[in-house]
């Protein structure tokens, strides 16, 4: 299937977060064509394409770095300061998705901080080696630090549920690049697969991998199963892998988070790795604020 790739203008481009540490978010697109099989944004980005499906469509906001420099120019006026809190790339896309090469729109915005001087704190988020090519801004940057998403060291495993995002492998040796580039790195574990449960070697191989390409803070999120994010994945699993739709199920229970959440506290024990929030993340127990 070719996607859909719509040309449009914001309104805004610098929006109030809605995300655990984090003031502020950019989303130069709208939609992922990575079509990760969990990815909450599929439901949050869709009253924009009721009808298409996650994946297939990307809405790419070819006026984005030129808002963000009136919009900064309004908030330096309002606040005072060039520090308006942390500023997060991004919440419903990947900041380096594919048609980031072309567009550039994550790199200018990044230019656009760099030009304004910006002296808060940058965290950006993606699959995506293709944050590596912007090394030269991200060192010119106050206060940056780069997290890559990664589930699993297995590449079929990511294949499998991140359809079309790049390999786990791939993603590990960008974190390692950042790293030897002196830009600060974390990892974003979520959603935590069930496999972390039945093996609890998996999650000591993973920690241990991490920390041997740099990593000095770790997130963990539980996986979200909201009515609508469950309906899509247990269709897809269903159809693809019906055995692991029972280890899925149980992974929306209150006995599994705990059991979980006291493996992931072994792991950590004795490890110079920072534990973002210092807590597992547990959708339900968020504020609820917009995350666009």
């Amino acid at each position: 299937m070719i996607p859909k790739i719509n040309l449009i203008e914001a309104k805004t481009i610098l929006t109030k977060s809605g995300l655990p540490g984090s003031d502020w978010v950019i989303n130069p697109y709208n939609g992922c064509l990575f079509a990760c099989m969990y990815c909450y944004a599929a439901q949050i980005a869709r009253w924009k394409h009721p009808n298409e499906a996650w994946g297939s469509y990307l809405d790419v906001k070819t006026n984005a770095p030129q808002l963000l420099e009136t919009e900064l120019t309004k908030l330096e006026k309002r606040f005072n300061k060039k520090d308006f809190g942390s500023i997060f790339f991004s919440s419903v896309t990947d900041p380096y998705v594919g048609l980031e090469s072309k567009y550039q729109l994550t790199r200018k915005c990044l230019e656009a901080f760099e030009d304004f001087g910006y002296e808060g704190s940058i965290a950006i988020q993606t699959k995506s080696p293709l944050v590596t090519r912007d090394i030269d801004i991200l060192k010119k940057l106050n206060q940056v630090t780069v997290g890559f998403t990664i589930t699993t060291l297995d590449d079929k495993v990511s294949r499998f549920l991140e359809t079309k995002a790049p390999p786990v492998s791939v993603r590990i040796q960008a974190l390692k690049t950042l790293h030897q580039a002196g830009i600060n790195t974390y990892a974003f574990i979520g959603p935590i697969l069930p496999h972390f449960i039945s093996d609890k070697v998996k999650i000591n191989q993973l920690l241990d991998k991490l920390q041997s390409v740099g990593v000095t803070e770790v997130w963990f999120e539980h996986i979200n199963l909201s009515p609508k994010i469950k309906a899509r994945l247990f269709n897809f699993l269903n159809k693809h892998s019906p055995e692991l739709l029972t280890e899925f199920q149980l992974a929306d229970t209150p006995e599994y988070r705990e059991k979980l959440e006291t493996i992931i506290q072994q792991a950590m024990q004795g490890r110079n790795l920072k534990m973002g929030l210092s807590q597992v993340i547990h959708h339900r127990s968020l504020p609820k604020r917009s995350l666009i």
